[in-house]
């Protein structure tokens, strides 16, 4: 059975909102945690490359950017998909995000699932030698924190003072 983290958190933003501040302002709400670092350089600022194929990169003060994935489905404002993979992940260790936005009376539920960790061991650094179960709920731990990031951000008056579109 794969091995998977699911959130959801309801958004008082209509699916357009919340699908453009998920992806064009990751860097806004993206908020880096320590235990579940892409990489040894230090933390950078989040961005996705738009589109079917599109990159979602962590851009380090080197200059570099980081290639945390790519884009595998772009139904804005519906879904959204990539893969996910850490520096030290090996080939064939790869994870999938799945992101749906849902009308939800007034607004949008939004739905993150993280699947995949399965094909990453258990002794591999990316897990910090927590078991399986405990792993899972610390990264969905982690996730439900990013959503309510995400809501402040989609909920958040535009730079005007009044509601976003």
């Amino acid at each position: 059975m794969p091995s998977r983290v699911m959130v959801a958190l309801r958004v008082s933003a209509t699916p357009d909102r919340a699908f453009a501040t998920f992806v064009d302002e990751i860097g806004r709400w993206w908020r880096p945690n320590g235990l579940f670092r892409f990489h040894r350089k230090g933390t950078g600022r989040l961005r996705f490359e738009p589109g079917e194929g599109g990159r979602l990169v962590e851009a380090l003060a080197t200059g570099d950017d980081f290639e945390i994935g790519r884009i595998t489905v772009w139904e804005p404002p519906r879904r959204l998909a990539f893969t996910w993979r850490q520096a030290q992940f090996k080939a064939g260790q790869q994870t999938e995000v799945h992101v749906r936005f849902e009308p939800a009376g007034e607004g949008t539920r939004v739905v993150v699932e993280h699947l995949g960790w399965d094909t990453v061991p258990g002794q591999h650094v990316a897990k910090h030698g927590f078991p399986e179960p405990v792993f899972l709920q610390r990264h969905g731990e982690w996730w439900q924190a990013l959503l309510r990031s995400m809501k402040a951000a989609a909920e958040a008056p535009d730079e005007r003072g009044g509601p976003r579109a």
